[in-house]
C-alpha cells in the first residue's frame, strides 16, 4: 500500500477583494446597494495546485523542489489535511507528523515542556506515551533550562529544535517537513540529518520541501518539481534537479537580457562608448547603417539554447544586414560575467555591404557555473563608425554539478605521487 496518493488534485483560493482605502458608513451602504449580488459576480480565484497526480510509495524519501510560490507548501498542507482539495482526491495511509510553519501548533505563553504535551496529543500520542518520551524529547532538543520558559522567548532556531524533537519522537509513519530545518545551526542540522537517516532505515516515509539541491540529490529517493502549481517532473533526483536548474537558469537569462529602449543617435558614434552607453541611450545604439538582425546561441547539435555546461561546444550566430555602400565591416563579440567583468572579446571582418551571418565557435566553453552576458557590435570603416551596438540584450547560463570557484573552468587534471622519504639530518 502506498503512503501518499494524490490523484488530479487541484486547490484554489479566492482572491482578496477587500478594498484597503478608508470609507465611511454611508459610502459602504451605497457601495453595498450598487454592487451585484455574490451569485452574479464572476469568480476570482488563484490555483495554487493544479491537477497534480503524485504517488509516494511507503518507505521512500521524496523531496519537493520549486520556486517560492510554486505550491509546495500548499501541497504539504493538502497531504496533512490542513487544506481540503477543490477537486481530486488525497489518500494518506499511516500516522503523520508534520513540521510546517515555524512555531505552528505552539502556544507562545506555554513553556516548551507544556507545548510538548499539547503537540504530542495533537499528533495522536497518549499522555502516558508523552510522559515516557518527555526526557528523550527534551534531551534531543538540547534546550536545557529553556524547556521550562515560555516559547515566545525562543529564537527561531530553538523553535525548530523543539518542533523537530517532538515530531520525530512520536513514532510517525510519515514525516512531513517544510524547510523548517534551514533555521537551525550546523550542529543541529547534522543531528537532524542523522535522525532522518534513522527514519529511512526504519522504513518510514519522508516528504520534504528543500531548496538545498545537494541535500535533495544525496538524501532523497525521488524528487518532484512544482512550477506554478503544476507538477513538471517526478522521478530520479538527479534528473529532476537538472530540469529544474535549467528552467531557473533560462528564466534568469531572460530576465537579465530584457531589451531596453532603442534610440538612434543623430551622428556616428565611434569606439569610445564601448565601455557602456550613456544612460539615456538605453541598451542599443549606433547609426544603424548596418544592423544586427539576430543573435542566436547554439550547442554542437545546432539547437538554439540558453543553458550550457563548461564542457559544451558553443556557437554564436550573428546575422547582419548592411547598406551596400558600407565597407570594412567588422563584427565584435564580448563575453562578460553577470557583474559586467569583461572575460574575452574578439572581432572578425565581414563581407562589405549586404547581408551576412558571422559564426563564432568555441570547441569548449570553459566557463564556471554562473550567468553570463554577450555584447555584440558591428563597426564600419575600420572601427571608426559604430553601426549597431547591443549591450546586455543577449545572455546564457552555465550550470554544472561539479564544484568550482571563479569564472573559468579550464581543461585540467590532477596527479599525486608519493614523495621520497626525507632523510633525517645527523
Amino acid at each position: 500500500m502506498d503512503a501518499i496518493v494524490l490523484r488530479n488534485v487541484t486547490k484554489e483560493f479566492r482572491k482578496n477583494t477587500i478594498r484597503r482605502e478608508y470609507t465611511t458608513f454611508k459610502s459602504e451602504i451605497v457601495q453595498f446597494l450598487k454592487q451585484p449580488r455574490a451569485s452574479e459576480m464572476p469568480a476570482s480565484v488563484i490555483s495554487a495546485v493544479r491537477d497534480v497526480t503524485l504517488i509516494v510509495p511507503r518507505g521512500r524519501t521524496v523531496g519537493l523542489v520549486g520556486r517560492n510560490g510554486s505550491g509546495k507548501s500548499t501541497l504539504l498542507k493538502l497531504v496533512t489535511g490542513i487544506y481540503r482539495p477543490t477537486s481530486g482526491t488525497v489518500e494518506v495511509n499511516g500516522r503523520i507528523s508534520a513540521l510546517l510553519e515555524l512555531g505552528a501548533g505552539f502556544h507562545p505563553d506555554f513553556s516548551g515542556r507544556e507545548n510538548i504535551i499539547v503537540n504530542g496529543i495533537i499528533l495522536g500520542m497518549s499522555r502516558r506515551e508523552i510522559r515516557e518520551r518527555m526526557d528523550e524529547i527534551v534531551a534531543f532538543s538540547e534546550l536545557g533550562d529553556f524547556i521550562d520558559e515560555p516559547v515566545r522567548t525562543y529564537s527561531s532556531g530553538m523553535y525548530a529544535r523543539l518542533a523537530f524533537s517532538v515530531a520525530t519522537h512520536v513514532d510517525p509513519d510519515l514525516l512531513i517537513i517544510d524547510e523548517i530545518l534551514s533555521v537551525g545551526d550546523e550542529h543541529f542540522a547534522r543531528k537532524s540529518t542523522a535522525k532522518m537517516d534513522e527514519f529511512r532505515r526504519a522504513g518510514k516515509t519522508i516528504l520534504l520541501v528543500t531548496h538545498d539541491l545537494g541535500t535533495l540529490q544525496a538524501r532523497c529517493d525521488e524528487a518532484a518539481w512544482l512550477d506554478a502549481g503544476v507538477l513538471k517532473a517526478y522521478g530520479d533526483p538527479a534528473f529532476v534537479v537538472s530540469e529544474y536548474r535549467q528552467a531557473v537558469a533560462e528564466s534568469e537569462v531572460q530576465a537579465e537580457t530584457t531589451p531596453g529602449r532603442v534610440e538612434t543617435p543623430s551622428h556616428p558614434v565611434g569606439r569610445q562608448p564601448r565601455t557602456g552607453p550613456p544612460a539615456e541611450t538605453g541598451r542599443r545604439w549606433g547609426t544603424f547603417e548596418a544592423e544586427i538582425v539576430s543573435v542566436r546561441l547554439r550547442g554542437s547539435d545546432g539547437v538554439e539554447r540558453a543553458v550550457f555546461t563548461a564542457e559544451d561546444d558553443f556557437q554564436a550566430n550573428v546575422e547582419v544586414a548592411a547598406d551596400a555602400s558600407l565597407v570594412d565591416l567588422t563584427v565584435e563579440v564580448s563575453f562578460l560575467s553577470q557583474d559586467g567583468t569583461l572575460l574575452w572579446r574578439d572581432s572578425h571582418p565581414l563581407v562589405s555591404g549586404g547581408a551576412a551571418v558571422a559564426t563564432l565557435t568555441l570547441n569548449r566553453l570553459g566557463l564556471a557555473d554562473g550567468n553570463y552576458r554577450i555584447d555584440v557590435a558591428v563597426f564600419a570603416e575600420q572601427g571608426r563608425v559604430c553601426c549597431d551596438f547591443q549591450k546586455g540584450l543577449h545572455g546564457f547560463a552555465v550550470r554544472s554539478a561539479l564544484p568550482s570557484a571563479g569564472l573559468l573552468r579550464p581543461l585540467h587534471q590532477w596527479s599525486v605521487h608519493a614523495a621520497p622519504p626525507v632523510k633525517a639530518s645527523v
